[in-house]
């Protein structure tokens, strides 16, 4: 690094840092909204000699999506190479952190320092951990889109209402990164994404695994495995939650009778697809039904 070494003040910036007495407040007046909340964002663009040294680490976790040009990253003695569409999300640590922008081609990034009361807990939750280091991403046009808006809401000042539209935000923005699936245009991403579209279309039918896995020339053992990993469930529990779901949206019409609702989602026993809706539901149709129209 040269001595031309620069925390911020990059020409085209937004940054804002949350003073600590402010979210003092804001968890004091709605904890249950705090869990988790911003305490510095910013967008740096083109951050020429950008550099930042933390000796004693970081309370707070670090997301840092870079968009383009190039960065690195140092956390204890391991050092990581960040490029476009590439981000790195440390968790609050006690090793020395160092981090900045490529001398030739130095990065633009956005950037969100959050913390909350429970840190190690929401990190093991979610498996945030220091070995992750650089990800892959595509292009999160997401991300930027409510990166903005959290920015905007916290720019118009501290009031309630801003600090908790933009720390309600702050989950969605990190979701998308955690949870980029949508995102995948992978074939394996494409083929799980179309099967749910294609059970959603063909609510009544009777769909096995080898049907939908014949539709992506794939076998049906490998499709279950990529289905599960994708979704967290099985092909045919995740149909039948589907055909539950529509259920739901079926019983809202006073007109459908039970039996009707049963054959629209491809049950030709009523009282089969009742057990089935009270088994996932905790409640059978007739009830579900009277609670809607009760508004409970």
């Amino acid at each position: 690094m040269t001595n031309r070494k620069r925390i911020d003040g990059f020409e085209g910036q937004k940054m804002i840092s949350i003073p600590t007495s402010v979210y003092d407040k804001l968890h004091h007046e709605n904890a249950h909204l705090s869990r988790i909340f911003i305490k510095h964002l910013g967008y740096f663009p083109k951050a020429a000699h950008h550099y930042r040294e933390r000796e004693k680490g970081c309370e707070d976790n670090i997301l840092i999506y870079c968009l383009r040009g190039k960065g690195w990253f140092t956390l204890g003695e391991k050092t990581f190479y960040v490029g476009p569409n590439q981000f790195i999300h440390v968790p609050a640590t006690g090793h020395s952190l160092r981090y900045g922008a490529e001398e030739e081609d130095p990065w633009t990034i956005y950037w969100v320092h959050y913390s909350g009361p429970s840190m190690h807990a929401f990190n093991a939750s979610l498996k945030i951990t220091e070995r992750h280091g650089t990800q892959n991403i595509h292009f999160n046009e997401k991300a930027i889109n409510i990166w903005n808006d959290m920015y905007q809401s916290l720019e118009m000042g501290y009031s309630m209402d801003n600090l908790i539209k933009a720390n309600l935000l702050l989950p969605h923005f990190i979701a998308t990164f955690l949870f980029p699936s949508t995102e995948d245009t992978s074939e394996e991403a494409n083929a799980v994404t179309e099967t749910i579209m294609f059970m959603r279309s063909h609510i009544a039918d009777k769909l096995t695994v080898e049907d939908l896995a014949q539709r992506h020339q794939l076998s049906p053992s490998y499709f279950s495995s990529l289905f599960k990993k994708a979704t967290g469930m099985s092909v045919i529990d995740y149909f039948i939650q589907l055909k539950i779901q529509k259920a739901c949206q079926l019983l809202y019409d006073p007109s459908m009778k039970i039996k009707d609702v049963s054959i629209a989602l491809g049950y030709d026993d009523p009282y089969y697809f009742s057990r089935l809706f009270k088994k996932l539901m905790d409640i059978s149709p007739e009830q579900y039904r009277l609670q809607r129209q009760q508004g409970e």
